[in-house]
């Protein structure tokens, strides 16, 4: 009498290797939940320094930010708001791209000028907070934040 083997379940590996794709998904979810609850705290701060604290909508002008990229603390927590919600953001579309995009050379277009796109305005952004001159020569007086000497 001849009998017939079990098959194998489909979650049993067949080989010995991991797969690292799993594991690239996994951080990537895992990124998602812990930079949207970072970068809630970071807007809400920045929105309550820029419109609530002082004078309002009316005060943010070049001296008002000049002002605030004069602190270090201020540099480091706009830049981690613009990196955090640049990668963020490219995650998400990569997300999307991974789902709607059927062909491969599309797939891959799409996500070449995504991270074209993300290494372009996280460079600019960063060079901008860091070599941002809050007093740059012949500039109108009545425009430049008060630590400025005339």
């Amino acid at each position: 009498m001849t009998t017939i083997a079990e098959p194998r379940s489909p979650r049993v590996r067949r080989s010995g290797r991991t797969s690292t794709r799993g594991n690239f998904e996994l951080y990537g979810w895992i990124f998602m939940r812990v930079s949207g609850v970072v970068l809630i705290v970071l807007i809400f701060g920045h929105l309550f320094v820029n419109l609530v604290q002082g004078e309002g909508i009316n005060a943010v002008d070049f001296g008002f930010v000049a002002g605030k990229w004069a602190s270090p603390l201020w540099q480091i927590w706009d830049l981690l708001m613009l990196w955090l919600a640049m990668i963020h953001g490219a995650n998400g579309v990569r997300t999307i791209i991974n789902d709607y995009a059927e062909r491969d050379g599309v797939r891959l277009a799409l996500k070449a000028a995504l991270v074209a796109s993300l290494v372009v305005v996280v460079v600019l952004g960063t060079l901008v907070i860091f070599t941002f001159d809050p007093c740059p020569p012949e500039s109108p007086a009545n425009l430049l934040p008060s630590f400025c000497s005339a």
